[in-house]
């Protein structure tokens, strides 16, 4: 078997060790004599799979005492809609901060609900950049000030936790949570999709401060309702089993590589290696403002786009693969989330520098 280097941007490349235990426990977890995927999500079994999982998780991220760690369906799509539902609590309107595609998608559907203030946006840059904090126009009133952490097409991070007063931060976190510390406290709501550095699809963390739920809108389905799963431990309808088992394996493997600032410091070292070498090329570039750019998800373009095919099909045979663009930006996109190995970045600039050789 020969494993590739895996740049997708989600379902991302999960840690080998993951994947061996997961095999090795398919058939038969912990002597039960059935697989994790069979086991009813009220058994003895899963529920200390589900308690395992959840306390790790706290312990990895410092989680308070007075939030709840909630583990749902419906990826961050599904919390574009639910995070409203739950969180405008009797207000009318809430804050975004616009700084790309997934924040766009977030701001399309939170306005079903109530009304949308764009307190700042990165469009007039063309989305390279994070709004600096000085020039938000935020509301007072709002119910909550929303945003996308890390945007995963753009290739913009924020390296600093934004301060909102008295009014709830809440941030999509989907694709860079569990790569660095993060002080839980400064936020009122966390959440993210599963797919990037925990595990499949199909598996949601939520994250949420006590006194913030509770007043869901009349319309929010039960199993959407922050409140109503909280009481019952995530599992007012079936959770996503085998995705909460595969979570809590991610979970251990960072505990035991040293925690989130060993993450920190491993992702760290492999953007710079990336990052080092586009800022060297004349023949590729990095569009996004340095002070911005991602540690997790690196778009760079090619000074003659009519080169890219030529040099996607030059990656494949090296075994690096997904490294296109999302469509909507074009050119290409290198994910390297905590489960990419330093080796896989290193074989890539090996073989950008090889192609620029060629081609530049």
């Amino acid at each position: 078997m020969s494993r590739v280097f895996n740049f997708s941007a989600g379902p991302a490349a999960l840690p080998e060790p993951v994947l061996r235990q997961a095999a090795e426990e398919m058939l038969d977890w912990h002597g039960s004599g059935m697989s994790v995927m069979e086991m009813s999500h009220r058994g003895k079994e899963f529920i200390a799979i589900h308690a395992e999982a959840e306390r790790l998780l706290r312990e990895l991220l410092g989680v308070p005492t007075n939030y709840k760690v909630l583990f749902l369906q419906g990826g961050a799509i599904g919390e574009n809609a639910i995070v409203p539902m739950n969180m405008l609590r009797g207000r009318t309107s809430a804050d975004y901060v616009d700084t790309g595609e997934w924040s766009k998608k977030s701001i399309k559907e939170a306005q079903k609900y109530g009304s949308v203030n764009v307190a700042a946006s990165g469009k007039a840059g063309g989305y390279t950049s994070i709004p600096p904090r000085e020039g938000w126009t935020l509301d007072p009133n709002a119910a909550y000030v929303h945003i996308c952490s890390n945007e995963t097409i753009g290739g913009v991070e924020y390296h600093w936790t934004p301060d909102t007063g008295d009014v709830p931060l809440v941030a999509d976190m989907s694709s860079n949570i569990l790569s660095k510390p993060v002080d839980v406290s400064q936020y009122g709501l966390i959440y993210g999709g599963a797919q990037k550095n925990i595990g499949p699809a199909g598996l949601t963390i939520v994250i949420v401060r006590d006194d913030l739920i509770g007043q869901a809108l009349p319309i929010t389905p039960s199993a959407f309702d922050y409140k109503q799963q909280a009481d019952n431990d995530s599992m007012l309808n079936t959770p996503p089993t085998y995705g909460i088992y595969i979570a809590g394996l991610v979970f251990n493997w960072i505990k035991a590589q040293g925690g989130l600032e060993a993450m920190a410091e491993h992702n760290r070292a492999k953007a710079a290696l990336l990052y080092d070498f586009l800022d060297a090329s004349s023949f590729f570039s990095s569009p996004v403002a340095i002070a911005d750019r991602s540690l997790m998800n690196v778009p760079f373009k090619l000074r003659d786009d009519a080169l890219d095919e030529t040099f996607l099909e030059g990656a494949q045979a090296r075994s690096l693969l997904q490294l296109k663009g999302h469509r909507s930006v074009g050119g290409m996109r290198a994910s390297i989330y905590n489960a990419m190995p330093v080796e896989g970045v290193k074989a890539l600039v090996a073989y950008m520098q090889e192609f620029e050789a060629t081609h530049g």
